[in-house]
C-alpha cells in the first residue's frame, strides 16, 4: 500500500527555451517545452542520448538558467537551487572520506539539524533503500548499486518536493539496474514524492512511469506523452508483457527508430492527439 502523496510537488513548466555555451558555440539546447508533472508522480523524460533531456532536470534543479519562459514548482518559481528540489546524478557524488551514514546526514548537518536527529533520521533512510548494517562503510568499499542507493537516501532525508533523477542506473549492469529500478518503485511508493526521471532506455521508462513525456531531437522539446496503464506496485513480470511490448513498439515508433540503430527523433504525436484519435 503506497503513503499519501507529499503535497507541493507539481511541476510546471511553460515555454521553456535554454541556450548553452556563448559566441561560435552557442547552442539552442531547448526550445519552447510545456510540460506538467502532478504531485506525487512519476514521469520519465525519454529520449536519445544528446537530445536535451538533462539539460531540461538542470534547469528544473535550477542549476541553468531559462532563456525564456518559466518553471513553477510548488506554485513557486524556480531562479536558482533549493532544497524543495533533490538531485539524484547518473555518477554518485558521495564524499570518499565520509561513512555512509555521515554521507545520508550531510544535508542535514548543514541545515544544522542535532547530530542525534540526523543519525536517527539517517539510520532510517539507510533502513528504507535495504542499507541497514552498512553505516559504518565508505563508498570506496560499496558496490554501484549500493553507492547509488546511498545517493537516493541522501536525496531523501531532506524531504524535497521534487526528486531528479538524470539517469541514475545507466552505468549498473542489467541484472542490478533491474533490482534498482524495484528499489525505486518500492521507495517511491512510501514517500511519495514528485520524481523526474531522465533516460534513453525504453523499457525503463514504461516499467517506472505513470508517464512518458517524449522527447524531440534538439532543441529539445515534449512531442508527446504517454500513460502507462500498469497498476502499482509492479514487478518485473510486466516486461514480458504483450502490453509492454505494445507499448514499447509505440515508444520506437514516435522516437523514430527504424531498426537499424537509432535515428534522428522525429516529433511524436502530441499528448492530446492519442487521446483523442486525431
Amino acid at each position: 500500500m503506497t503513503s499519501a502523496v507529499r503535497p507541493g510537488g507539481r511541476v510546471e513548466i511553460r515555454g521553456l527555451s535554454v541556450v548553452l555555451g556563448a559566441g561560435a558555440r552557442r547552442t539552442e539546447a531547448v526550445r519552447d517545452l510545456d510540460l506538467t508533472v502532478e504531485s506525487g508522480e512519476l514521469v520519465s523524460l525519454l529520449g536519445p542520448s544528446g537530445c536535451g533531456k538533462s539539460t531540461i532536470l538542470n534547469a528544473v534543479a535550477g542549476y541553468v538558467p531559462p532563456a525564456r519562459g518559466s518553471i513553477v514548482v510548488g506554485g513557486e518559481r524556480v531562479d536558482g537551487p533549493g532544497p524543495e528540489r533533490g538531485m539524484v546524478f547518473q555518477q554518485n557524488t558521495l564524499l570518499p572520506w565520509k561513512t555512509v551514514l555521515n554521507n545520508v546526514g550531510f544535508g542535514l548537518k548543514m541545515r544544522g539539524v542535532p547530530e542525534r536527529e540526523r543519525r536517527e533520521a539517517s539510520r532510517r533512510l539507510l533502513q528504507l533503500v535495504g542499507l541497514s548494517g552498512f553505516e559504518d562503510a565508505y563508498p570506496a568499499h560499496l558496490s554501484g548499486g549500493m553507492q547509488q542507493r546511498v545517493e537516493i537516501a541522501r536525496v531523501l532525508i531532506t524531504e524535497p518536493r521534487v526528486v531528479l533523477m538524470d539517469e541514475p542506473f545507466s552505468a549498473l549492469d542489467a541484472q542490478t539496474r533491474l533490482a534498482m529500478q524495484e528499489l525505486l518503485l518500492d521507495v517511491w511508493g512510501q514517500v511519495r514524492t514528485t520524481v523526474l526521471f531522465v533516460t534513453h532506455d525504453i523499457d525503463e521508462a514504461i516499467f517506472l512511469s505513470d508517464r512518458i513525456a517524449l522527447m524531440t531531437g534538439r532543441p529539445c522539446s515534449v512531442g508527446g506523452e504517454i500513460a502507462i496503464p500498469f497498476e502499482r506496485p509492479r514487478s518485473a513480470a510486466i516486461v514480458g508483457s504483450s502490453e509492454f511490448a505494445a507499448i514499447k513498439r509505440q515508444c520506437l515508433d514516435a522516437l523514430g527508430y527504424e531498426g537499424r540503430g537509432a535515428a534522428t527523433p522525429a516529433r511524436a504525436t502530441p499528448a492530446r492527439e492519442q487521446q483523442t484519435g486525431a
